[in-house]
């Protein structure tokens, strides 16, 4: 148990990744200092299994707190834990076409083991679910990773990925709200634009997380809705408010990776525009130092509405229930291969 635990004290509206395997002595003092609220860990950070526990604990120690510290492990192309320290996965939508019938139960169980695998490590927790509802015109880059074509397969499986993760105690992110799936171009490299008209999105892509908007952890889409606002969500306080009064989601809000190519401007110029338009807390990915300390000087500090919504998040994280992981996979095999539902 670290000191602050139970409460919030002002963390930094900011959650960022280590340079490396392990911290060095400035990176040590960077991060006492800006006092994120939690960390996010790639395949560069990854190594051994002790390597990762402790480089979780280095991260922990410099804040003096239990921070939370998430990765992506969606399955598929996204994981960034591989054989042999976790599963090789199917992509999502591929898995969630295996189990037909079954996929609910099969999600569940497929995220359970992954909670397991990340817990294992020290990592608590994980970018998913990822609710965006697929189209035939999806992006490459981001289709297999759905869970289905429509609204109500999407929320359903969505909703089993959440609870095996928290099961497992593992805080679910839900991405990319409010809907990523008509993007047809990728935003990690260009600013995708959806011209759908709001029935349509109220109807389709808005409706999974809105099912869902009771989680306590989310992150944004970067894209245009250009039915609704000019801007990209992220930089929209239209689409937040949006998210807030509409959506319903009153969990503690994430960029996507503010330095990703969809938006144009420099560092400390989006992460201020994020947080007026709304967003709590600013991801930032991949860059130096220098980079960090940018965003982490224009980010701030997290409002009292922020600092709610980090409490509450932290206080759903919890110890996993207690249960036989062997004989859930032998259940998910049993499931994938047509031998069992329930």
């Amino acid at each position: 148990m670290y000191s602050g635990d139970n409460q919030v004290n002002r963390f930094g509206a900011t959650i960022l990744d280590p340079l490396g395997l392990r911290l060095s002595p400035e990176e040590k003092t960077f991060f006492r200092e800006a006092d994120p609220f939690g960390f996010i860990l790639f395949a560069r950070n990854i190594d051994s299994a002790d390597q990762i526990r402790a480089l979780c604990n280095d991260l922990r120690d410099a804040v003096g707190r239990a921070a939370p510290i998430t990765i992506d492990q969606e399955g598929g192309r996204v994981q960034r834990l591989r054989p042999p320290l976790a599963t090789d996965w199917l992509a999502p939508l591929d898995h969630a076409g295996a189990a037909g019938s079954a996929a609910q139960d099969a999600m569940y169980l497929r995220y359970r083991i992954i909670a397991h695998e990340l817990c294992t490590v020290g990592v608590d927790s994980n970018c998913a679910p990822l609710v965006d509802v697929a189209t035939s015109d999806t992006h490459p880059f981001l289709q297999n990773r759905c869970y289905g074509f429509d609204a109500e397969t999407v929320a359903n499986l969505g909703r089993a990925v959440a609870d095996g993760l928290l099961d497992g105690g593992v805080l679910p992110v839900l991405k990319h709200i409010p809907g990523h799936g008509r993007a047809v171009v990728d935003s990690h490299l260009d600013l995708p634009s959806v011209s759908a008209d709001r029935a349509t999105l109220d109807r389709t892509d808005f409706a999974p997380f809105r099912a869902l908007n009771d989680l306590p952890l989310g992150m944004t889409a970067h894209l245009v809705y250009d039915q609704i606002d000019p801007r990209p969500a992220t930089l929209s306080p239209v689409m937040m408010r949006l998210i807030r009064d509409e959506i319903g989601f009153d969990g503690l809000i994430m960029t996507d990776d503010i330095s990703m190519q969809a938006l144009k401007g420099d560092l400390s110029d989006l992460s201020r525009a994020a947080i007026a338009a709304g967003c709590d807390v600013i991801l930032h990915c991949n860059g130096t130092l220098d980079e960090k300390r940018t965003v982490v000087e224009a980010a701030g500090r997290l409002s009292d509405a922020g600092q709610v919504r980090a409490q509450r998040a932290i206080d759903a994280r919890h110890d996993p229930d207690e249960v036989d992981i062997s004989a859930l996979r032998a259940k998910l095999d049993a499931l994938l291969n047509g031998r069992g539902h329930g």
